[in-house]
Parts: structure tokens; C-alpha cells; sequence
């Protein structure tokens, strides 16, 4: 169980690294998108520990990998909308 917890917060941190290299603008804060990838990581395991049971190490990283990003992607911040002339209103 501890190598599952070690493993899933790894791979949520990982995979917040990764969003951050991607997307630098789209995103808040470095250690808000740490802290996501990690807690994201940990729930999805547990999550996925819970409803399987013990032994079930692929899965429960595949889980957490899926709520991490699930959760990373609920951070991001629309793109900037390119300049263009507004439009007037006629009268």
C-alpha cells in the first residue's frame, strides 16, 4: 500500500510538471498545480484502492492518473481571445 500511495503521488506530480512545461500561461501558481497533481494522485488511488481492493497496483495508477489530470484540467484558465474591433451598435 505505501508503494501505491509513493507511486500515485509521483505520477501526480509528474503529471503537473508536464502541465506546467505545456501550459505555462493557462495555469495559476506553481505550488497550487503541485499540490493538485499530488492530492489528485492520492485520491484517485485511494478511489480506485477502495472499490478493487489490494493488489490491483496498474489499475490504481491508471485511476490516479485519470483524477490528476481530471483535476489539473479544472485549473486551467481560458485563452486570451485575439484583439479585434468591436462592433457599434447603429442607432
Amino acid at each position: 500500500m505505501i508503494v501505491e500511495a509513493l507511486g500515485a503521488a509521483v505520477l501526480g506530480l509528474v503529471l503537473a510538471t508536464m502541465a506546467l512545461r505545456r501550459l505555462p500561461g493557462r495555469l495559476p501558481p506553481q505550488a497550487l498545480v503541485y499540490a493538485t497533481g499530488g492530492v489528485g494522485g492520492l485520491f484517485g488511488a485511494f478511489v480506485a484502492h477502495s472499490s478493487l481492493g489490494p493488489g490491483h497496483l496498474p489499475l490504481s495508477l491508471l485511476a490516479a492518473t485519470a483524477v490528476t489530470a481530471a483535476l489539473l484540467s479544472l485549473l486551467l484558465r481560458p485563452e486570451a481571445a485575439p484583439d479585434r474591433p468591436r462592433e457599434r451598435a447603429t442607432a
